[in-house]
């Protein structure tokens, strides 16, 4: 990347804006824009320059970040009328760093290669606090050219760039990551709802299931911060949880790989997802969903539990 190249973002929402934000603190000419001006003004107020529209990003950019909640937006701003494909031309670099179906990753790559704009996917792994504080890890999938000319941009938001291969490598690796980090705090809601059943000590078995082939980062540094004190603001809400999972339930259907477990899954997402306000808590609180259907109140550690530990 040379020191002369400008900057776009589009989509300003969880993840979005304090990534953008993290661009513009060092130093980056940015260009943004949101469909809620909110974001957009705030930051506007950091020094960023606000746009009108997609095409008004494009104009004033060199390389073009996507942030966007779901396949189907990912389309329309690519390919829509208005959006990047209409506007770009040669040199421009787009990087997509939303969570999408691969086949939406392929077709964006190619329709935008036909007009002769470079494209990187980049998902991004880790939760918002760390977007927030530049601690952001990313799974890339792009040309050798195009991933030199792009780091410098990512390791302004974040600490851990992985070079997964060519475009489309990136979300495929996102998806088996988030299969294992999803299916993963189901099993573990379903576990320590039955410890509550059986009246089990929560700090104790947390010490026994951390110290064997059990423990996993849900317990051992997520949930004694979230769910387990009461914390069930979004960091990664369910309803995206069900997102992510079912994509990665399809994606292996598309690739003839047998996903029994992840199905069972997106299932039991798909009913916390659909229960009171759940869709919108954070994904450690699969736990107080189990246990309530199971008709027990969620364990909580003491306050001063996790640092006796």
């Amino acid at each position: 990347m040379t020191a002369m190249e400008r900057i776009g973002f589009i989509g300003l929402g969880a993840m979005g804006r304090p990534m953008a934000s993290n661009l513009v603190r060092k130093g980056f000419a940015l260009t943004v824009f949101d469909v809620n001006p909110a974001p957009v003004q705030a930051l506007v107020a950091a020094g960023a320059k606000a746009a009108k529209s997609v095409a008004d990003v494009v104009e004033g950019a060199d390389i073009v970040f996507t942030m966007l909640p779901d396949s189907p937006d990912v389309e329309a701003v690519a390919l829509g009328e208005g959006g990047i494909a209409g506007a770009g031309r040669d040199g421009l670099l787009v990087v997509d760093m939303s969570t999408v179906d691969p086949a939406t990753t392929d077709k964006v790559a190619a329709a935008l290669g036909e007009k002769g704009v470079g494209f990187a996917d980049a998902p991004v792994g880790r939760l918002v606090m760390h977007a927030e504080r530049g601690e952001s890890l990313f799974m890339v999938g792009a040309s050798g050219n195009d991933f030199g000319r792009i780091r410098p941009l990512l390791e302004a938001m974040g600490t851990t760039i992985h070079h997964c291969g060519a475009p489309g490598t990136g979300i495929r690796t996102k998806l088996v990551n988030n299969y294992i980090a999803i299916a993963v705090c189901q099993i573990d809601a379903e576990a320590f709802a039955l410890a509550r059943a059986f009246g089990l000590d929560l700090a104790t078995t947390l010490d026994v299931v951390n110290g064997t082939t059990a423990t996993n980062g849900h317990l051992k540094t997520a949930w004694p911060n979230k769910v387990l004190v009461g914390d069930t603001a979004p960091g990664f809400k369910i309803a995206l949880a069900h997102k992510d999972m079912s994509l990665g339930v399809e994606a292996a259907r598309k690739a003839g790989v047998p996903v029994f477990a992840g199905a069972a899954i997106r299932e039991c997402l798909g009913l916390a997802k659909g229960s009171g306000d759940f869709a919108g808590r954070d994904f450690s609180a699969l736990l107080d969903h189990v246990c309530s259907l199971a008709g027990l109140s969620p364990p909580r550690l003491k306050e001063s539990g996790p640092e006796k530990k």
